[in-house]
């Protein structure tokens, strides 16, 4: 089998073992990145080819007789036309579940960090502000506890299910919104009903026609001033200059974002303004941990392993 990887360079840092890929191919071509123009020519003789973020679409895809399978190295598939895909012949494989406690880990550690003004304290500390204290000790911002605070999950697959165990053992309630159209279940809450009970809203939802824009200034009118969001889902669930406008105006007490409408902000956004209070914004880093990303290979591994023997693993059209 011969195989390429088109975008190495999003996935591995140096720090991965490729092993259990390369055993599974004849042939393993990597490159760390590859631009539109490229990929025709990257992919011509290749039966498999692995991608995470690289678009292969219907001209794409018609163009490479002798491909057979694409493995995506991350969950979304949005990068593929499956349609098309399926059209040819060629079956389609995703990875699953594997940040779950990357991804939960990052959440507390944003909610931690708000909770207690950690940023703010580190920068006193550095600025010579400590030092000029009256006292042993520096209590300018605020420090809440997560104890007794209630939190709010949007989107409860595994990622939201991982937050509320990490939550549960702070000592927080857990409330679990309704699915954007999907059917009722019990025990969840409608979101309109559910955001003004919450002190924390932790969105993990995927971005849909449903849910874009969810959370806007409507929405965020039904909270608590003094909650906070954090969304390490996608960009889009929440309107960004509606959350800049609410953070300067006090409206909200924060908030932390892994994810931006636009990756990486090459045309700037609303929420990378200067004057904005309380704010803390990762790139897209939740997932990356280095555990999380070995499984990412492991998993593709284990994929190719099974189209060898003729099974299906993880595959998606």
């Amino acid at each position: 089998m011969k195989a390429v990887f088109l975008d190495l360079g999003s996935l591995d840092c140096n720090d991965l073992d490729l092993s259990a890929l390369e055993r599974q191919c004849d042939s393993f071509t990597c490159f760390a990145e590859t631009s539109a123009a490229q990929v025709s020519e990257r992919i011509a003789g290749a039966e498999l080819v692995i991608v995470n973020k690289v678009v292969l679409d219907k001209e794409v895809l018609a163009s490479s007789a002798s491909l057979k399978h694409i493995c995506i190295a991350a969950t979304g598939t949005n990068n593929v036309d499956l349609q098309a895909a399926a059209a040819q012949g060629i079956s389609v494989s995703n990875c699953q579940a594997y940040g779950t406690d990357s991804v939960a880990q990052h959440v507390m550690t944003m909610m931690l960090a708000l909770h207690t003004n950690l940023i703010a304290y580190n920068n006193a500390a550095r600025n010579g502000q400590w030092a000029r204290a009256s006292q042993f000790c520096l209590l300018d911002y605020p420090i809440q506890e997560l104890s007794g605070k209630t939190l709010g999950i949007v989107g409860y697959g595994n990622l939201g299910a991982g937050v509320a165990r990490l939550a549960g053992a702070f000592g927080m309630e857990v409330l679990i919104a309704q699915r954007a159209g999907g059917d009722t279940v019990g025990g969840r809450i409608a979101i309109d009903e559910l955001l003004p009970q919450v002190d924390v809203l932790s969105l993990h939802c995927p971005l849909t026609d449903l849910t874009r824009n969810l959370i806007n200034a409507e929405t965020i009118a039904l909270m608590k001033p003094g909650a906070f969001i954090i969304n390490a889902a996608r960009g889009g669930i929440v309107n960004e200059a509606d959350l800049a406008d609410a953070l300067r105006q006090g409206r909200l007490a924060g908030a932390a974002t892994d994810v931006l409408i636009e990756e990486p902000p090459v045309n700037g956004n609303p929420l990378l303004a200067e004057d904005i209070p309380n704010l803390i914004i990762t790139p897209h880093s939740a997932w990356g941990s280095v555990q999380a990303r070995q499984r990412i290979v492991e998993q593709m591994a284990e994929t190719i392993a099974g189209l060898r023997q003729g099974e299906r693993i993880r595959i998606v059209n």
